[in-house]
């Protein structure tokens, strides 16, 4: 049991620089304006909840792609800075390192984004072959190039086919996006993240009817998680039974960039150390609204002892 405790939770997806704006109220289009503070941030799905999953304690490491210069440089360092593994980045000799505009306005609590992500190769199975996963307890997938992704977890699948329960490595998949494709992933995740827009797409109105829609698309004795912004997060596992957590909104609205991220990186550290359902359902609520109350992630480390 010590031994699986000290294993790492590997994070596979979008690491970008994140170019962030604080503005008083969102900007008209054609005008000029002057934001409150402007700052870098390490950004990208898989990376936040790396940075996450790292301040409440766990061990963890980032799987995903980099392309050599400044940038990377700047990225590299802050994995550093929050003692994240990054041993399985792939440095990619084509491509540019991602990049993305965040408008963040605390007034309204809105953050807008604009990602330039064309031309980096996203990391595949071949990559993925080479990580040493008898460090790893938990692998989570932020859907991305899903036919790899696919791969990546047939992998995993065959060598947990030779472990018993207790040591076999957790899968699981946060789908985002509105794209097809990505869909696929949703029958190969021990537990699934389905987002608000996906389920909105497929015309449900509450994370309710989401998951009671959307369950049918999952393997068997998986748990599905959808989170809804101020209304809370819920999830249905095998049991048939509906999990609520309330929202915990901050006092004050600051910053909602990375809630989601948050989210789901509370939520598996719980399940991971042993947590029931309901446990890292509350959990995650109650880090992502406390997330919601100050700029960037490293105020996590000083309260969630008290959460």
């Amino acid at each position: 049991m010590e031994e699986q405790k000290k294993k790492k939770i590997l994070c596979v997806g979008l690491v970008c620089l994140d170019i962030i704006n604080v503005v008083d109220k969102y900007p008209e289009e054609d005008t000029d304006s002057r934001c409150l503070s402007q700052r870098w941030q390490r950004g990208g799905n898989a990376s936040n909840s790396c940075t996450v999953l790292s301040l409440l304690g766990a061990p963890c490491a980032f799987m995903g792609s980099l392309s050599a210069g400044p940038v990377a440089e700047f990225i590299v360092d802050d994995f550093s800075r929050c003692a994240v593994d990054i041993s399985a980045v792939v440095w990619q000799v084509e491509g540019q390192t991602p990049c993305a505009c965040c408008v963040v306005c605390p007034s309204s609590g809105s953050r807008t984004v604009v990602l330039s992500d064309m031309n980096l190769p996203d990391a595949t199975a071949n990559d993925f072959s080479k990580v040493d996963l008898c460090q790893l307890k938990w692998i989570h997938l932020e859907a991305r190039n899903a036919e790899e992704q696919m791969k990546m977890i047939q992998q995993v699948e065959l060598y947990n086919s030779t472990l018993s329960q207790e040591q076999r490595i957790t899968v699981s998949v946060e789908i985002e996006k509105t794209r097809e494709a990505l869909y696929q992933l949703f029958a190969h995740g021990d537990v699934v993240f389905v987002s608000k827009d996906v389920a909105r797409h497929f015309g449900f109105q509450s994370a309710q009817t989401a998951l009671k829609g959307l369950y049918s698309r999952v393997k068997q004795g998986a748990v599905l998680v959808c989170a809804w912004a101020e209304k809370g997060a819920d999830a249905l596992g095998p049991d048939g039974l509906l999990v609520h957590s309330d929202a915990f909104p901050p006092e004050n609205l600051v910053d909602t960039l990375g809630a989601g991220d948050t989210f789901n990186a509370a939520v598996i550290y719980k399940l991971a150390n042993g947590g029931n359902l309901q446990d890292a359902l509350t959990f995650g609520c109650r880090v992502a609204g406390m997330k919601c109350g100050f700029h960037g992630y490293d105020g996590i480390a000083k309260k969630f002892i008290d959460v």
